[in-house]
């Protein structure tokens, strides 16, 4: 925001509070009520306006509180954002960044848990980031804010006060639509993004000792999707578990499972596996219900064992 002024911020809360995680916290006193708006409970409104503004040169961040607020605004998002560019033959574009945060894990309950990330996923047009560290978070961000194009950025709510890592003051960018490996391996790959690729990181820890050597692939792009990554890395190891928290059908883990069918099915020796939610309304309030539904370290490293033994 100190580098373009056409960079502002709106949501719920995210003025005098701060948001409701404290992720713009201080910007009000740094920027003022002209880029800082605190709006009404109004998502569609919300998306509406910053992609009005969008049209005319600005550069939103509308944010919106929880993801479970985000459906009154889906068609300001996919009926209109998704596909300004291709219906205008790139003559308008959109520069728009949508944070939401997502997920379970807080026992936020059905309505303050959901992971919505599937539904941008699959629609062409939108760029969708899911960023696990605080480098990688500082680095997509930037990249997101200063692209043409709408992009949805998702955080992990989880991850706000759990994770941990050093961010360098100094200006850096990372690019849309590559992942990295977090952990180099040769005997499985696992690919994952947000809160659960920390989980893989444990699971993978864990079985180290046991003589499996997994890497560990970090989408933090799921759109663009970096195929070349996933793909190198499976005909490297030839054994692939997809982990992620959202519901197994139809979910990131059963497009990247095909892709991989289609493209590197000889360098397999054994089944793709996927550790993913259940196919039930995310998420359980419960704390028991909750650690059932969540793809954690234990389930994780189960599944690591039983792929590895093929």
């Amino acid at each position: 925001m100190q580098r373009d002024p056409t960079v502002f911020v709106m949501g719920e809360d995210v003025g005098a509070r701060g948001g409701v995680f404290l992720a713009t916290q201080g910007l009000l006193e740094e920027f003022g009520e002209d880029r800082i708006i605190d709006t009404p409970l109004a998502e569609a409104s919300i998306v509406g306006i910053a992609l009005g503004a969008a049209f005319r040169g600005q550069r939103a961040v509308p944010e919106i509180q929880f993801s479970d607020f985000v459906w009154p605004s889906i068609n300001q998002l996919i009926g209109e954002a998704a596909r300004t560019c291709y219906g205008t033959n790139g003559a308008v574009e959109v520069p728009m960044t949508v944070r939401i945060p997502y997920g379970g894990g807080i026992r936020g309950g059905l309505f303050h848990s959901q992971n919505v990330e599937t539904h941008f996923f699959h629609t062409p047009g939108l760029k969708v980031v899911t960023p696990c560290t605080p480098y990688d978070a500082k680095g997509l961000l930037k990249s997101a804010i200063r692209d043409n194009n709408p992009v949805v950025f998702l955080e992990h709510k989880k991850t706000y006060r759990l994770v941990r890592g050093e961010v360098p003051d100094g200006e850096y960018t990372l690019p849309i639509g590559k992942a990295d490996i977090k952990r180099p391996g040769s005997n499985v790959t696992v690919v994952s993004y947000g809160l659960t690729l920390h989980y893989c990181l444990e699971a993978a820890q864990e079985v180290a000792a046991e003589g499996v050597d997994a890497e560990v692939v970090d989408l933090r792009t799921l759109s663009p999707l970096d195929k070349e990554t996933i793909l190198s890395s499976v005909q490297k190891t030839g054994k692939l578990l997809i982990a992620h928290e959202d519901n197994v059908t139809g979910g990131i883990g059963a497009e990247i499972a095909a892709l991989v069918a289609d493209e590197a099915f000889e360098y397999l020796d054994g089944p793709i596996v996927r550790v993913c939610g259940p196919d039930v309304p995310t998420m359980p309030f419960a704390q028991t219900l909750e650690d059932a539904y969540i793809p954690d370290t234990p389930k994780i490293a189960a599944a690591l064992r039983r792929l590895a033994a093929y």
